[in-house]
């Protein structure tokens, strides 16, 4: 994708979304078209993700907690910038994580997740900025069973509502870094190159509190 590079502030950008949202993808391209670090959640390193799809409440602990461990040291990394790469983009935040757990988790394992999470979290650097690609559940699912991922075959509707429902009210009151909240239901960035060059403009405005891109209608695709 040719165009101007992002922002010298914006040396730190995540990509946040429920499962299915489109955030590799744009992650991908925001990290292309800054010409910087892409760093990508290592979800498929976790022993226990098939496993949770097929019973979340046996498997919820072990698979949360194996992301915390990942995540966090991911991050750590991230605290050292590269010099030859004054951008990072990532398809994730480390507050994800508390997202998924107070969702899956409950009572004495919320709690010792919570303990492990408080001592962690501080050391996790803050986004320059976060995009996060809200979708609606339809397009999600339409998302899911396009990548084809065998453990995801049988992506539980309700699931990813309830997840939708806990990513919207933690960015509700998202006050951590600048936040630009994109309508991505009937966008598709990689078809509609135009989309993705007016976000990268929207991405470089941002300078604080949260801003919003509603693609207008010319800009949407069905699916």
């Amino acid at each position: 994708m040719s165009g101007s590079r992002l922002p010298s502030h914006l040396g730190y950008i995540a990509v946040e979304g429920v499962i299915g949202a489109g955030k590799t993808t744009l992650a991908r391209m925001l990290a292309s078209q800054a010409e910087g670090r892409l760093v990508l959640e290592e979800f498929e390193d976790n022993p226990f993700l098939g496993q949770f799809y097929s019973d979340r409440a046996r498997w919820a602990l072990q698979t949360q907690l194996a992301f915390l461990a990942s995540r966090f040291k991911q991050q750590k990394a991230l605290a050292t910038r590269d010099l030859f790469h004054p951008h990072v983009v990532a398809d994730y935040t480390f507050d994800k994580d508390r997202i998924f757990a107070h969702v899956t988790l409950e009572g004495d394992e919320r709690r010792l997740y919570d303990t492990l999470y408080d001592i962690m979290e501080p050391a996790a650097p803050v986004p320059d900025l976060v995009v996060y690609l809200r979708s609606s559940v339809d397009r999600l699912l339409h998302n899911v069973a396009l990548r084809g991922r065998s453990y995801e075959t049988n992506m539980d509707r309700a699931y990813l509502a309830e997840l939708t429902d806990a990513y919207d009210r933690y960015f509700f009151h998202y006050t951590k870094s600048p936040l630009l909240i994109v309508d991505a239901s009937r966008i598709d960035f990689v078809k509609e190159p135009e989309t993705f060059t007016e976000l990268v403009r929207q991405v470089s405005t941002v300078r604080g509190g949260t801003a919003y891109f509603n693609p207008p209608e010319t800009m949407q695709l069905g699916f």
